[in-house]
């Protein structure tokens, strides 16, 4: 069971409810993945669900799901599940530190329109790569091994494939 946990934002605190049963089937989906994707790659590690990720000083995060680099353990792929009670801490908060720290990747993987918005770091700033729903292949060339459709990630007993389905 999930529980409660406080992030640190420029210093201060961002408590974060505990995930849903939902979310958390999302996120040991993913998990499963992508441990199979970076056994291989001695360049990258996966950390364990919602671990602290240290960008500054003043700036913890814990990212559902983090790929960290192997001789740096600085983040490289940070994803989080959007929670439909919580959804501005990650929507919009975490996403512009995201930026600011220039986090080469981040993956914000909606349960409320069933689909993952993916952003790539740029000289100026996080820019939109794609929007990617239903049966489009969500991967990562610097993951070669991580290939998976939007729809395996959302096929979870009790939740809708396509947002449509939802009207």
């Amino acid at each position: 069971m999930s529980r409660p946990y406080d992030e640190m934002l420029n210093g201060g605190t961002l408590p974060r409810s505990a995930p849903g049963d939902l979310h958390e089937k999302i996120c040991a989906r993913l998990h499963q993945e992508m441990a199979a994707s970076v056994a291989g790659l001695a360049t990258a590690r996966l950390l364990p669900p919602r671990s602290e990720v240290q960008l500054s000083r003043t700036t913890r995060l814990c990212p559902d799901l983090a790929l960290v680099a192997a001789a740096t353990g600085k983040l490289f792929l940070a994803v989080e599940v959007i929670s439909r009670e919580d959804h501005r801490a990650d929507t919009v908060i975490k996403k512009e530190i995201y930026e600011q720290h220039r986090v080469p990747r981040l993956w914000m993987v909606d349960p409320r329109y069933d689909n993952v918005e993916v952003y790539h770091g740029m000289e100026f700033g996080l820019k939109l790569n794609g929007i990617f729903a239903g049966r489009e292949v969500l991967s990562e060339k610097l993951v070669p091994q991580f290939r998976m459709t939007v729809a395996e990630i959302f096929a979870i007993a009790g939740h809708a494939v396509n947002a449509l389905e939802k009207i």
